[in-house]
């Protein structure tokens, strides 16, 4: 192993520390925030307005992020999102139960908005580290590396939901904060192992390129958001409240089953590549292939809803279509951050990717509000209904893509799913 190959293999692994520690504190303050809440009597759309500015900051942090971070350096953006979710896990542990609740929600939603910052700048670094590290003629080590983070990621952050649900119930809500925050601290200490200039370009980028995006961009970006906002309009308040409030599961059943869920999506996610070239006869996914599974996973919410309108037993209908629903879900996201590749060109991929993932947010975003008031009006059954509406509407704006141009340089690899 040559000195160049060798430094490459230490800032990979330096990236992924920072980038898990990160992931684990990420999944369990949001199941910390989710359950406490819920217990001390919030309403669902009480605690999807926590959550408001998380997304909202995210989508302005995902905007901006590569731009920021092709001005300052990625090491800068990387810990600089460690940083400020320290300063939230901090100041979420000062929350007082005495004040008046529209000034909790308020101080609770402005940590939350650190916390989102955080949460993007972190993501936007860390991936655009692991292209750094590997040559671009690499292609095959590029799609190993690039596999392993991002299905160790999603894998951790069901590991975080589950700490998040452990650390309530053993320590309470404060220290919880406080033990996650010198968790994190301490990984701030390995910055000072990385190079100062990772991702910094000469050229200074105009901040009205972020704008300029292809049609078939505009397109996977607009189903993504539809895409995204079907699993967040019953996953993120709709179903832990249910699981916790009408089925009465604890919080270690409910923040263990979420976590399993979540673990087992990610390891989908790692394998969706290899699978699908199955499907598709060791072919790259074309525009048939992703409007293929887009259908299909229509039908899942659906069939959940109408299992829990009948007399099966609810707990085994959520299980088993949670299931199918995060199988062909990972499929799906996989398909589109291979396709999201294989319609740019390499010059545009930081702006493109930046772009496209600010959909992504503004979809988590309407999922999430949507969660909490479509819970409180309709329950579960009617946030699964509107998460099929929306995988619809996802399909139809995918009927509208064109095939991708052969591009031999461009890995074929699994999404991230965030």
């Amino acid at each position: 192993m040559t000195a160049t190959q060798a430094a490459n293999v230490k800032n990979y692994a330096l990236v992924t520390l920072a980038y898990w520690g990160f992931t684990l504190t990420d999944g369990a303050l949001r199941m910390l925030v989710l359950l406490y809440f819920n217990e001390i009597g919030y309403t669902p759309l009480e605690i999807a307005f926590l959550f408001l500015f998380y997304e909202i900051f995210g989508i302005v942090t995902n905007f901006l992020g590569g731009w920021i971070g092709s001005q300052l350096g990625l090491k800068v953006t990387l810990y600089a999102g460690i940083a400020l979710q320290v300063v939230a896990l901090l100041m979420l542990s000062f929350l007082n139960r005495d004040w008046a609740q529209w000034f909790a929600v308020l101080y609770v939603m402005v940590s939350q908005a650190f916390s989102g910052i955080a949460k993007d700048l972190t993501k936007m670094s860390s991936k655009s580290a692991i292209r750094l590290v590997v040559p671009q003629e690499a292609q095959s080590s590029l799609f190993k590396w690039v596999a392993v983070l991002t299905g160790s990621k999603n894998a951790l952050k069901g590991v975080g939901f589950f700490l998040g649900a452990a650390l309530l119930s053993l320590f309470g809500f404060e220290r919880s904060l406080w033990i996650m925050a010198a968790g994190l601290a301490l990984i701030l200490l390995t910055g000072f192992f990385l190079p100062s200039g990772m991702g910094k370009i000469k050229s200074k980028v105009k901040f009205t390129q972020l704008f300029s995006k292809s049609r078939e961009i505009n397109i996977l970006s607009l189903a993504r958001f539809f895409l995204f906002g079907s699993r967040d309009v019953w996953f993120v308040v709709g179903l832990p409240v249910f699981l916790r409030s009408v089925l009465g599961w604890s919080f270690f059943q409910a923040g263990g089953f979420l976590a399993c869920w979540v673990i087992g999506y990610g390891m989908i996610q790692f394998l969706a590549p290899s699978l699908l070239r199955r499907f598709n006869g060791n072919q790259p996914p074309r525009a048939a292939t992703i409007q293929f599974w887009t259908l299909v996973l229509t039908v899942v919410p659906a069939a959940i809803a109408l299992g829990l309108t009948t007399n099966l037993p609810p707990d085994a209908v959520i299980v088993v279509g949670l299931m199918l629903f995060g199988i062909i879900f990972a499929f799906n996201s996989a398909v589109h951050s291979y396709l999201v590749l294989a319609f740019t060109d390499d010059d545009k991929v930081a702006l493109n990717v930046g772009f496209y993932y600010m959909a992504n947010s503004a979809g988590r975003l309407a999922g999430t509000v949507l969660s909490g008031l479509i819970y409180q009006l309709f329950g579960l059954v009617g946030c699964l209904w509107v998460s099929s509406l929306f995988v619809l509407a996802a399909w139809l704006i995918e009927l509208r893509l064109p095939d991708p141009k052969p591009m031999p340089a461009v890995a074929w690899k699994g999404g991230d799913g965030d």
